[in-house]
């Protein structure tokens, strides 16, 4: 009978995976070399994930997680502050310096998936809950249902291609008034006239 998963060495292990794929990518993620370099044995990390594609889904659940609990932690998520306030401050956190090789790492993963060259429903299955956990936040913000999911597809991929264009440019003023913009756009979904 195989050993149970304990979940906080699951953890512990996938926040050093993460670490090391924020350095080396995931483009040429082989499971052996991965273990060598965090000093485990191959066994230890297929107990764990049994197979590369298994391995990836969890980072991107883990790095999913990670800007969940952020965002959550945001003042005014859930109500009150302006949506345009929590996309602002969401921006502010992810393209500071400690946070950028993690937003590169996720651009990579879903890259690689748009390519092809990732054959798990991960990447997609992780697009869709983004969305849906967006939508949430929106319909707190008094975004109708029907609404919702479509505007935070929309506030998903706009958010996603500035982080990219920032990325490739580094034309901070020209994507920060692009992302003015788009907080613009994010309040009149919920800031309602006066009577």
């Amino acid at each position: 009978m195989a050993r149970p998963r304990d979940p906080r060495r699951r953890t512990e292990l996938l926040d050093a995976i993460i670490g090391h794929l924020t350095v080396h990518g995931v483009a040429g993620l082989s499971l052996r070399p991965l273990a060598r370099a965090l000093g485990q044995s191959t066994s230890v990390l297929t107990h764990h994930f049994a197979t590369k594609d298994d391995l990836i889904a969890a980072v991107l659940a883990r790095l999913d997680q990670r800007q969940r609990d952020r965002l959550q932690a945001l003042p005014g998520w859930a109500e009150g502050r302006s949506l345009g306030a929590v996309i602002r401050a969401s921006w502010e956190w992810h393209l500071a310096d400690d946070h950028l090789p993690l937003i590169r790492l996720l651009h990579e993963i879903e890259g690689l998936a748009a390519a092809g060259r990732l054959a798990g429903a991960y990447v997609p299955t992780t697009l869709g809950d983004r969305a849906e956990f967006v939508a949430d936040a929106l319909r707190a913000h008094g975004v109708p249902d029907e609404d919702a999911r479509a505007h935070a597809t929309l506030l998903n991929a706009a958010y996603a291609g500035l982080q990219l264009d920032y990325l490739t440019t580094g034309d901070s003023k020209r994507v920060e008034s692009a992302l003015d913009r788009l907080v613009e756009l994010a309040d009149t979904w919920t800031v309602r006239p006066r009577p």
